[in-house]
């Protein structure tokens, strides 16, 4: 089910806006067998260490982040992206603001 308009040309980085001392986050796509959202996270937000039953796709828009999968780092920049495997341990800290896409695939 969209809750973006279909068959439109996006500006991903542009359908969400940072929020001071904040992570904002905005459905695009959700389905049975996953979704697709956007985030916006201010500098020094983040989002703690947790699983998902999801296998997932982080593909950084702008900014700068750190994710880290099973205690590994992982410095991203804009243009950037890293999958992360489902149920494996997963952090994510915006090193500056940062937006992304993340997209989750039910595995």
């Amino acid at each position: 089910m969209p809750t973006t308009p279909m068959a439109q040309i996006l500006s991903l980085a542009d359908l969400i806006a940072y929020q001071e001392g904040a992570i904002v986050s905005r459905l695009i796509l959700k389905a049975e067998s996953g979704n697709v959202t956007l985030f916006a996270f201010d500098a020094g937000q983040e989002l703690s260490e947790h699983t998902a039953p999801f296998d997932a796709l982080v593909h950084v828009l702008d900014g700068e982040a750190e994710i880290r999968i099973s205690g590994q780092p992982f410095q991203l920049k804009s243009g950037e992206a890293i999958l992360m495997p489902a149920d494996k341990p997963h952090a994510v800290k915006a090193v500056k603001k940062f937006k992304m896409l993340l997209t989750m695939i039910r595995v």
